[in-house]
């Protein structure tokens, strides 16, 4: 039982379109995951490939989903479905769906420890000098304990339901719309914060100034990796997003100024993070622990540090809830589209059976022996990882890919673009980028996927 268009919900403007689907790219992964592969990966080289990547690839992939989610308005099952008469696409949208979902179960648990600092940070846990030793147990102490990590999943799911049951203009696009100018503000006021250190600008070289002698074949298959995920492609994010896009607003300039924000937030993150670094004279090769880990042992260092520890936790966090309301939104539509749900009911239900899939995740750091080590393979959440957000996510890209440039075709995809009048720059570009550039990078990133070689 399909839903008329007017009964789905539009966005009521283009800002809250901007809004909302910069929220869903801006997450984690920019803020979290960005700083430090680029710290992993060389720096400024790394930045600059990656720079290249979101041009080439990256926006012309958010372009292609949104047009079908506006020619169709209908989520990426429904959609797949309407645009052609097969079997096998719409079981494509079907692994958007459920991809959107599983790593929902996953990304709700590294959200909640966001939390946790947040309040670590407010009661004053890290205003003082805190040791490499201290900071690691403290972590280790937040991921070990099950019901801590149980319970800051649960509320974070919670939030994400509160959000999603309201809507598209009375949740979503309200929500975003207080959201996202205030992680832009926490993020602006942390980078200036951060470039004014002593030793601040030796992070800013590093993240700026290209190594070329740091660039390996790792570091440009990361940046891909960085550039594709980071803007939340390959799950049908964006398709229900673009779903809800009026026929009359301008989707090309939308598309790429969503794209150009989560790049800019994406280099922010590291404008704050690379010049506190090198400030209290820490490496900034440190890995996925930079934040959780290595970060609270140099706020003490950092004039003000105790509000910069604050600021930070809470961007981080804020950015943690646009992502996570985008994922549960994919799923919820397919719901309420495909299987006639209501929207409070499927926000609710669907919600609530992610918090019991992520359960296994929040206790696979150490609260649980056998998720820690889920039959000999290693912790479950980052098994869920590998999954989700790396093999599915980049599957899903890649036969998106395909369904745009070769079975649906570019024109029909630049038709839906230019339904209001508002004309594709460069159509003869997208139209090479998405039938032969696109998806033979992303089949390079599946295969680098394949190997083992995660990101």
């Amino acid at each position: 039982m399909a839903l008329a268009p007017s009964e789905r919900g539009n966005w009521t403007s283009r800002t809250g379109f901007i809004l909302a689907a910069a929220g869903s790219a801006i997450g984690l992964g920019n803020i979290w995951r960005f700083p430090y592969t680029a710290g992993e990966n060389g720096g400024g080289a790394f930045v600059l490939v990656y720079l290249a990547f979101v041009l080439l690839i990256g926006i012309p992939v958010l372009l292609g989903e949104l047009s079908v989610g506006r020619a169709t308005k209908l989520n990426p099952v429904g959609a797949f479905k309407k645009l052609r008469d097969s079997r096998f696409w719409p079981m494509v949208g079907g692994l958007g769906v459920v991809t959107g979902f599983g790593i929902l179960a996953f990304y709700a648990v590294i959200a909640g420890w966001t939390l946790a600092y947040l309040y670590k940070a407010v009661t004053g846990a890290f205003g003082g000098e805190v040791t490499a030793e201290a900071s690691t147990a403290i972590f280790t102490g937040l991921i070990g304990s099950s019901w801590v990590a149980i319970i800051l999943t649960a509320v974070f799911i919670l939030l994400t339901i509160l959000v999603v049951r309201r809507g598209i203009s009375g949740g979503i696009e309200k929500a975003t719309k207080i959201l996202m100018p205030t992680l832009f503000i926490i993020l602006i006021i942390l980078a200036l914060r951060s470039v004014t250190l002593s030793g601040g600008s030796q992070g800013l070289e590093y993240l700026f100034k290209p190594d070329f002698s740091k660039l390996t074949g790792g570091a440009i298959m990361a940046a891909l990796g960085q550039a594709l995920f980071s803007l939340s492609l390959g799950m049908g994010a964006m398709i229900t997003y673009g779903s809800y896009f009026p026929d009359d607003a301008d989707l090309p300039t939308s598309g790429v100024t969503v794209a150009l924000f989560d790049t800019m937030i994406a280099l922010l993150a590291g404008v704050i993070i690379f010049p506190a670094l090198f400030s209290a004279g820490v490496e900034p090769n440190a890995g996925p622990g930079l934040v959780f880990v290595v970060l609270p042992t140099i706020f003490h260092a950092l004039p003000a540090g105790g509000f910069f520890a604050i600021a930070f936790y809470a961007l981080l966090a804020i950015a943690a809830l646009t992502s996570t309301i985008s994922l549960l939104e994919v799923v919820v539509s397919y719901f309420v589209d495909e299987r006639g749900w209501g929207r409070n009911m499927a926000a609710w239900t669907l919600g609530l059976g992610c918090l019991v899939l992520a359960i296994p995740s929040a206790l696979s750091q150490g609260a649980s022996p056998f998720f820690s080590d889920f039959f000999g393979r290693g912790d479950f959440l980052t098994l869920q990882n590998n999954l989700w957000g790396n093999y599915s996510l980049t599957i899903g890209a890649f036969l998106l890919c395909i369904f745009l440039g070769w079975v649906w075709g570019v024109d029909k995809s630049v038709e839906s673009m230019e339904l209001s009048g508002h004309k594709l720059k460069g159509r003869v570009l997208y139209s090479f980028l998405i039938r032969f550039v696109c998806p033979i990078a992303v089949l390079i990133v599946l295969s680098y996927i394949v190997r083992g070689n995660y990101f």
